[in-house]
């Protein structure tokens, strides 16, 4: 029986994001594919989105309630800077996402994870899921791959790590649940920071580690078969 595919469906990022605090500041993670249905409507969004200089939040869930409290926020604390005179700090951002979360429960469909680091309180990492809870966390993992990352991280996340074992744990932990989870896909981002500022990387499949019975990424379906590229005229 064909399988009829709904193009109209809502945009939702059923996504894997993790958000890691380390000595000096924080690494925000996250896979890059957004689903209509069973579609992979963008296998390369980005979910790591900008607030402010010093701050930036995951998104999960609903792509469209993600990206409107995105941008709300941003506006509300480009105001609180000029006003003030100062960056926000990573709680007021944090606490504006949740307010606006909290007071649109019953119509939004969100989950947010929002890290920074401000010259008060170093990194800091706050879940805010689908309700409008504030939790202020070490690290906090959220979206439908988040399911099979509980276990990895009791094992593998230390307090007093560096930045290089940081993003090498967000990295790892997000292509562990690309290769079980089939909502999360694509490549993987991530974002790292600290008093130095913020730096982007971005990590193609073909250099994700490999994990129990994964294939290694391929140009072509005829290397996977084993067979001969064809001659060209």
């Amino acid at each position: 029986m064909d399988q009829k595919v709904d193009f109209s469906a809502p945009h939702s990022m059923g996504t894997t994001i993790i958000g890691v605090t380390y000595n000096g500041g924080v690494v925000l993670g996250a896979d890059s594919r957004t689903s209509t249905g069973v579609y992979v409507a963008n296998r390369a969004s980005d979910k790591i989105t900008q607030l402010t200089d010093n701050v930036y939040v995951c998104r999960s869930g609903s792509a469209a309630d993600s990206q409107i409290v995105s941008d709300y926020v941003r506006y509300f604390l480009h105001q609180h800077t000029i006003q003030l005179g100062q960056p926000a700090t990573v709680k007021v951002a944090a606490n504006l996402v949740r307010l606006l979360a909290y007071n649109n429960k019953n119509f939004l469909q969100t989950g947010l994870i929002v890290g920074g680091w401000d010259k008060y309180e170093g990194g800091q990492i706050y879940g805010v899921p689908l309700g409008g809870t504030i939790v202020q966390q070490p690290f906090a993992i959220g979206g439908s791959g988040s399911s099979y990352l509980y276990g990895f991280f009791d094992q593998a996340w230390k307090e007093g790590m560096t930045k290089d074992e940081a993003e090498d744990l967000v990295k790892k932990a997000v292509s562990l649940a690309i290769a079980r989870d089939g909502a999360s896909g694509g490549v993987v981002r991530t974002v790292i920071i600290n008093s130095e500022g913020v730096t982007r990387n971005f990590y193609p499949g073909d250099q994700l580690p490999l994990w129990h019975e994964e294939m290694e990424a391929h140009n072509s379906l005829l290397d996977i078969l084993g067979v001969p590229e064809p001659m060209s005229m």
